[in-house]
């Protein structure tokens, strides 16, 4: 019986070495390394994008739309503690590494439009035989406040490296309509940090998408499915969090009431700068899911749209998506009249499609 045991125990010590570990995150305090493997939170191993060890994934309820990529979000405390109030953004520590990485996934050289299910396995890896990387964008807390550095992989799909300046990727979009060519564009440092800065007054970076009422979902972790905020407070990286007051909704759930999907696409894609402190203030229009009355742009003349109105008299108008200032930006690519300005080339046609229904199902006119 000795000798079984001691037999087993080396079986299960020999099959520990030869599993390969992540890779072990690394914040830098100041300087950029020119890879995104230095970091660790996300790299290549063997024929899978995997995570590193502590890095926690997560999803949001109602994500922001950038040209039909798929994106692996990830985030690495370090140890330290996020604290979250009711609404807005946790309070993460220093030390903090977020990250969300942007792939298609991909057959016989074309990248497909599929409905962003989570192909991430169990939050763990990513085959690259089916998918395609773009790019790794990186939202580092240092002393001085939040950074935005983004990666860009290369052909080969085995690194990513800096670029400040921002990047073109060439990209052919399959669907059931055909193919389609466009540009996929990185954004540079500048408007990065213009759109993490929803304060046009203090111009203070700060991550978007991990508030308490867009990580309160399940994910299918390794472990099973749980809530999010459920397993960071079991993994020890959630802290204080007050009541979940409003959970944003999920625009893509059927399930959901219509009113509610619409404000959540709104409140996720426009809000950040949409806001009454936002960098699209002068506009008047408030587009936070807790926005009410004329700010929320029903029967609302443009006040600073410019050319962007395409005809149209008011940002919301009643039962008529067709003369209404808002579908009509969201369905644009023209650089002049086009919302958000940032982080799309296409037109995303579900979003659009679902704001129609939404206006077209409202009661009342504009006098």
């Amino acid at each position: 019986m000795r000798m079984i045991a001691a037999v087993a125990s080396l079986l299960l010590v020999l099959g520990a070495c030869t599993e390969e570990a992540g890779p072990r995150p690394t914040f830098f305090a100041s300087e950029n390394p020119g890879t995104l493997s230095a970091w660790g939170v996300v790299a290549r191993q063997g024929d899978q994008l995997v995570i590193g060890e502590g890095v926690l994934p997560y999803a949001l309820n109602s994500p922001l739309f950038t040209d039909y990529a798929h994106k692996i979000r990830t985030v690495w405390t370090g140890g330290g503690e996020v604290s979250f109030a009711s609404e807005g953004v946790g309070d993460f520590p220093v030390g903090t590494v977020i990250s969300k990485t942007f792939y298609y996934p991909y057959k016989d050289g074309v990248a497909l439009k599929q409905s962003d299910a989570e192909s991430f396995d169990h939050g763990q890896s990513l085959a690259l035989a089916e998918h395609r990387l773009i790019e790794t964008r990186l939202l580092v807390h240092r002393e001085d406040g939040w950074h935005p550095i983004s990666y860009v992989w290369n052909e080969e799909q085995t690194e990513a490296r800096l670029k400040r300046t921002g990047a073109v990727v060439p990209v052919t979009l399959a669907s059931d309509e055909g193919l389609s060519e466009f540009a996929y564009v990185v954004p540079n440092e500048i408007q990065c940090a213009a759109c993490h800065a929803p304060n046009a007054t203090t111009k203070v970076i700060t991550p978007l998408g991990p508030t308490a009422a867009q990580l309160d979902r399940p994910y299918d972790f390794a472990d099973g499915p749980k809530n999010q905020l459920t397993h960071w407070a079991d993994k020890g990286v959630l802290g204080p969090v007050e009541a979940v007051t409003v959970r944003m909704p999920a625009w893509a759930d059927k399930a959901e009431a219509l009113d509610a999907r619409a404000r959540g696409y709104l409140a996720s894609n426009c809000a950040h700068c949409h806001n009454p402190q936002g960098p699209a203030d002068t506009s008047g229009l408030d587009l936070t899911l807790t926005a009410t009355g004329p700010a929320l742009g029903r029967c609302k003349p443009p006040i600073a749209a410019g050319s962007g109105t395409g005809g149209r008299k008011v940002d919301i108008m009643p039962g008529d998506a067709e003369a209404s200032i808002l579908t009509y930006r969201v369905a644009s690519t023209d650089p002049g009249a086009m919302m958000p300005e940032l982080g799309r080339g296409l037109a995303h046609e579900e979003g659009a499609a679902l704001l129609r229904d939404w206006i077209n199902a409202m009661d009342g006119t504009c006098g």
